[in-house]
């Protein structure tokens, strides 16, 4: 096959890398080993990341169907690779271990600032929506909040400054060391819901399926829905990104991957039951866990899958992360290439989409 999929975990001072080959995917013909190559077909290698998560079901239904690898054609070697966070992924960007991922906007805001504008662009979205802060049942006011505890997946990432920009706006103070009014506690997500059933937190800014999990799991409820924190219920929670040196060395190829996001995009629009089954069953691949259906159901219907960018509310998050501290000032005026993109959207008569 033309596919190769690793999985990776990036350290902060050097890479373990943990690479396991697989047949992944179950669409898309392929090529004999002795079969010539067709003139004009794309040839090289696209290195591509995303997370195993519901947030980046684009990303598993493009490989799983063998959307990616049929827009890419079989000149083209897809070496997959799985992250467990957004902050390894800009970390195998900037090593240049990949070549392009999916990922959450504070990840790439850090890393286009920390390049200083030179390392990445954005180049599409993918999935909007999908998080909520979930409280225990004593909790049924903002002002209860007041000592609280409340978890989030990772300093910095894109729930937690959610979180915290939030909770400034309505008077708490918070610190990156646990203190203030209410303690922010950064955690895995799985650690986020045993804690939360134990009664070791009191609720948790959590992303999609997990804030599904604390309320039906862990008997929780939702104080807030973050989409009713932004204009028309938007907000961007994951985008396709690509390394500045590829985008320029091989557009073809960006082409090509982004033309089998529109196809991936557009089977979850049309097949909406099945490709929510293929999804748990990638995630089920690539963790060896499956969703429940009600789990699966609930969390779904919280998200959307888009193809614009929503750079309004990168706007918005990166004004919150400078705003609590976690961010210095950065022009992000360079950070989108959306040309390919708009062309492949106009081809199909779809709705161009813009940098603001």
């Amino acid at each position: 096959m033309n596919r190769r999929h690793h999985t990776r975990r990036f350290l902060p001072t050097l890479l373990a890398l943990s690479a396991v080959v697989s047949a992944c995917g179950n669409g898309g013909a392929e090529r004999p080993a002795d079969s010539p190559r067709q003139p004009g077909q794309l040839t090289g290698t696209l290195r591509l990341g995303y997370l195993p998560n519901l947030t980046h079901a684009p990303a598993i239904i493009g490989v799983d169907r063998g959307l990616f690898q049929a827009s890419l054609g079989q000149g083209v070697e897809l070496e997959l690779h799985t992250f467990s966070s957004g902050i390894e992924v800009i970390e195998a960007l900037f090593s240049g271990a990949i070549d392009a991922s999916f990922v959450g906007p504070n990840p790439t805001i850090n890393g286009y600032a920390q390049s200083e504008g030179q390392a990445l662009r954005i180049v599409a979205g993918s999935t909007s929506g999908g998080a909520a802060l979930v409280v225990r049942d004593s909790i049924d006011r903002v002002e209860d909040l007041a000592g609280t505890t409340l978890a989030t997946p990772a300093l910095g990432n894109t729930q937690d400054v959610a979180l915290r920009a939030w909770l400034a706006g309505q008077g708490f103070v918070t610190t990156t060391t646990g203190g203030g009014d209410v303690s922010v506690r950064p955690q895995e997500n799985a650690d986020t819901l045993t804690t939360f059933i134990d009664g070791s937190i009191d609720g948790a800014w959590a992303p999609e399926p997990w804030a599904s999990r604390l309320i039906l799991e862990g008997q929780g409820h939702p104080l807030l829905d973050e989409r009713e924190i932004w204009a028309d219920g938007q907000f961007i929670t994951t985008n396709l990104i690509v390394g500045t040196d590829y985008l320029e060395r091989q557009p073809a190829i960006v082409r090509a991957l982004l033309s089998g996001l529109l196809d991936s995009l557009q089977f979850i629009q049309s097949q909406p039951a099945e490709a929510q089954a293929v999804t748990n069953s990638g995630l089920e691949a690539r963790t060896g866990k499956r969703l429940g259906d009600k789990i699966m159901t609930r969390a779904w219907g919280n998200l959307s899958f888009t193809y614009d960018p929503l750079a309004s509310s990168l706007a918005g998050s990166t004004a919150n992360a400078i705003a609590v501290g976690l961010l210095k000032p950065v022009d992000l005026s360079g950070i989108y290439d959306l040309g390919i993109l708009n062309e492949l959207l106009a081809q199909r008569g779809l709705k161009e989409v813009t940098a603001s």
